[in-house]
């Protein structure tokens, strides 16, 4: 869990963003969320449903950074409300890891 939570801490994102996802992890349901963003039907344990996260947040902030046109701040708000909401069970259940 702490390699996964330490990845997240070294994390630079714009305030804005991250003021935007810390507000909507407030109301975050991971049935919904996760099912959405991540395409699956069955849900998976946090630790890799984190790991996911982080991938696709990597890509989206790539295209942010290279002010790519298919970039989708609205996506990218829901992957980082996603990410923090999944951190926090994490951080709540050490055995969510595998």
């Amino acid at each position: 869990m702490q390699d996964i939570i330490s990845r997240l801490n070294t994390l630079h994102r714009p305030s804005l963003l991250m003021r935007a996802a810390r507000i909507g992890a407030e109301s975050y349901r991971r049935a919904s969320h996760l099912r959405r963003l991540l395409g699956c039907s069955a849900l998976p344990r946090s630790g890799p449903a984190l790991m996911h996260l982080i991938e696709i947040e990597a890509e989206l902030n790539d295209q942010r950074k290279m002010a790519d046109a298919s970039y989708c701040l609205v996506r990218h708000v829901e992957v980082v409300i996603a990410m923090i909401g999944e951190a926090r069970v994490l951080r709540n259940s050490p055995d969510q890891i595998t």
